[in-house]
C-alpha cells in the first residue's frame, strides 16, 4: 500500500507573514503554520498557541545573543569549564566553586591567577568567560600585548579614552599573558589607564606568571606599578597556581604510547 502525504501545512496569511516579518519574529514566522495546524486539530486553547510561540521566540532569541556574546567575546579557541580537572588542578575547589557562581562579576570584583605556564591559567580564564557570556554577560578577551597595541592604535587620533570606554562596555574583560613581553613607559601608562577606568565599575580577570612583587621586570616605572596592582587587587580573588605544565606531561603522555606502540 503507497502510504498517503500528509497534507501539506497551510501558509500563514500574506498580512500576518508581512506584520511577523516586520516586527522580527522570526522564529514565530517559521514555526506558527505547522503550529496552529496542530493546535486547530488538537483543539488548544488560543493562550497554549501563544505561549507556545512566545517561549520558541525568547528561547531563539537567547541562543542567537549567546551565540553574538561569544563571538564578540574573540577567545583564541574555545575551552570550557567541562573539560577542566579540578581534582588535579591546584585551584581549590571551593575556590572553583565561586569563582564559576561568577558572584565576583556580578559585584564587579577581579580575578587574578597567578603562575608558571602551562598550570591551567588560561584555560580556566577562557572557561569562565564562557560561563560568563552563558549567563547573559558581555565578556572581552585580551592578551595582555593585543590590549596595548590596540590602545597604542587608539593614541594616533587621540582616541584612548573613547577606545577603553568602549573596552568597558562590557561587564568582565579577560587579559591573558600580562608581562609575558615588557612594555616601555607609554605602554604602561596606557594599561594603567584601563585598570584605573575599570576600577569598581567593571571585572578584570588577569592570568599573569609574575609574582605581584616582580612585576617591576615588566613595567618599567614603579610607581606605575603599584598603582595598577592598588586598584586591581583591591576588590580580587587571587588564585596561586602551581604543578607540571599540562601540555609537558600530555606531551610526555603521548610520546611514551608512541614508545610502547613502536
Amino acid at each position: 500500500m503507497t502510504p498517503v502525504a500528509p497534507p501539506p501545512v497551510p501558509q500563514l496569511p500574506a498580512d500576518l507573514e508581512a506584520g511577523l516579518r516586520r516586527l522580527k519574529l522570526a522564529r514565530i514566522r517559521a514555526l506558527a503554520p505547522e503550529l496552529l495546524a496542530t493546535a486547530k486539530v488538537q483543539r488548544w486553547a488560543p493562550e497554549e498557541v501563544l505561549r507556545t510561540l512566545i517561549e520558541a521566540e525568547i528561547t531563539a532569541r537567547d541562543a542567537s545573543n549567546a551565540a553574538n556574546r561569544l563571538k564578540a567575546a574573540s577567545f583564541p579557541v574555545h575551552k570550557t569549564l567541562d573539560t577542566f580537572d579540578v581534582a588535579v588542578s591546584s585551584i581549590p575547589a571551593t575556590t572553583f566553586e565561586y569563582l564559576t557562581s561568577l558572584e565576583w562579576v556580578r559585584t564587579r570584583a577581579n580575578l587574578a591567577l597567578v603562575g608558571p605556564a602551562g598550570t591551567g591559567k588560561s584555560h580556566t580564564l577562557i572557561g569562565l568567560g564562557i560561563v560568563a557570556v552563558a549567563a547573559g554577560h558581555k565578556v572581552k578577551y585580551f592578551s595582555a600585548a593585543d590590549l596595548v597595541e590596540t590602545l597604542y592604535r587608539s593614541l594616533a587620533d587621540n582616541t584612548v579614552g573613547k577606545t577603553i570606554e568602549s573596552i568597558l562596555r562590557h561587564d568582565l574583560v579577560i587579559l591573558d599573558e600580562v608581562g609575558f613581553a615588557p612594555l616601555d613607559d607609554t605602554g604602561t601608562q596606557l594599561l594603567f589607564r584601563l585598570v584605573a577606568a575599570a576600577y569598581e565599575r567593571r571585572s578584570l580577570a588577569i592570568g599573569t606568571h609574575w609574582g605581584f612583587e616582580d612585576w617591576g621586570r615588566f613595567l618599567p616605572e614603579h610607581t606605575t606599578a603599584v598603582s595598577i596592582l592598588d586598584r586591581l587587587l583591591h576588590h580580587a580573588t587571587v588564585v596561586i597556581t602551581s604543578g607540571q605544565s599540562y601540555r609537558m606531561r600530555d606531551a610526555k603522555q603521548r610520546r611514551g604510547a608512541t614508545t610502547q606502540t613502536s
